[in-house]
C-alpha cells in the first residue's frame, strides 16, 4: 500500500475526533488558529515524551513477562510520562490564554493537544506496521488518547472556573494517567489468555465517562442561552462542594 494512503489512514481518526469535539463546542467555539497551535503542541509533546522516556527506560528494567514490572511500565513509564507531556502544554500554556473562557475549553484544548500527539504517534506506528496496524489503532489507540484527553480536560476546565479548586488540574492528570495506564497494562500482559478484554473494557468505561464529561461542561457553559432547545436538566451537584462530578 502506498505511503499516501497509509498517511491518510493514520491521520483520519484524529481528524474525526477533532471534528467531533469542535462540533460539541456549540456555544463559543475557539479560534481555528489556536486549535492548530494546540495540535502543534501535541506534536512537540511527542518529543518531550521521548526526552523523558529515554533515560527512564535505561534506568528502569522491564521484563515483558513480569506482571509487576509491566504495571510500572504501563502506569509510570508510558501513561504518566505521555499524559504529563500533554498536560504541561494544556495547563502551562493554553490554560492562560484569554480564549480559555469556559469549562468546555479545557476539553477542547486537551483533545487538540492529545490528537497532535496521537496522530504523530499513529503515523510512526503505521509506517512500521502497515494497513493492519492502521485499522487496529483507528478503533483502539487513537480513540483511547481522545478519551484520556476529555477526562483530563474536564478537570482542568473545572480547576480554572471553580474558585479555590486549582488542584483539580492535577486530578485531571491523575485520571488520564490511570485510564491510560489500565488500557496499556492489559495490552502489555496480553500473553495472559483473554486479559486483553480488560483494555477494551477500560476504553468503554472511559468513553462513557468522557461523554458524560462533555455533557456536563456543555450544560455549564456561560454562553448557553436560556431556552436553548437542546437544554437538558443539569447533572446533580455534589451537596458538599456545589460542583458537578462524573460519578
Amino acid at each position: 500500500m502506498d505511503w499516501l494512503t497509509l498517511l491518510a489512514l493514520s491521520s483520519a481518526p484524529g481528524a474525526c475526533i477533532i471534528l467531533y469535539i469542535y462540533l460539541k463546542d456549540k456555544y463559543e467555539r475557539e479560534p481555528v488558529g489556536l486549535l492548530v497551535k494546540s495540535f502543534a503542541f501535541g506534536i512537540v509533546a511527542v518529543i518531550v515524551t521521548f526526552l523523558i522516556s529515554f533515560p527512564l527506560d535505561m534506568l528502569v528494567p522491564t521484563d515483558e513477562e513480569d506482571l509487576t514490572q509491566q504495571a510500572v511500565h504501563a502506569f509510570l513509564l508510558v501513561a504518566l510520562v505521555e499524559e504529563f507531556s500533554k498536560f504541561i502544554f494544556v495547563r502551562g500554556v493554553l490554560y492562560h490564554d484569554a480564549h480559555f473562557n469556559e469549562p468546555f475549553d479545557g476539553i477542547v484544548y486537551s483533545v487538540l493537544v492529545s490528537m497532535g500527539f496521537a496522530t504523530l504517534e499513529n503515523i510512526l506506528y503505521v509506517s512500521q506496521g502497515g494497513l493492519t496496524t492502521a485499522l487496529l489503532r483507528m478503533f483502539t489507540a487513537v480513540p483511547a488518547h481522545g478519551t484520556f484527553a476529555v477526562l483530563m480536560g474536564y478537570y482542568i476546565g473545572r480547576a480554572k472556573f471553580e474558585e479555590g479548586r486549582g488542584y483539580l488540574s492535577l486530578f485531571g492528570l491523575l485520571s488520564a494517567t490511570l485510564f491510560h495506564g489500565a488500557y496499556d497494562y492489559f495490552w502489555f500482559i496480553s500473553f495472559v489468555p483473554g486479559i486483553w478484554l480488560g483494555a477494551i473494557a477500560s476504553l468503554v468505561v472511559g468513553i462513557w465517562l468522557a461523554r458524560k464529561a462533555i455533557r456536563i461542561h456543555q450544560e455549564a457553559s456561560p454562553f448557553r442561552k436560556t431556552g436553548d432547545p437542546d437544554q437538558q436538566p443539569a447533572e446533580t451537584k455534589d451537596p458538599d462542594s456545589g460542583s458537578q462530578g462524573l460519578s
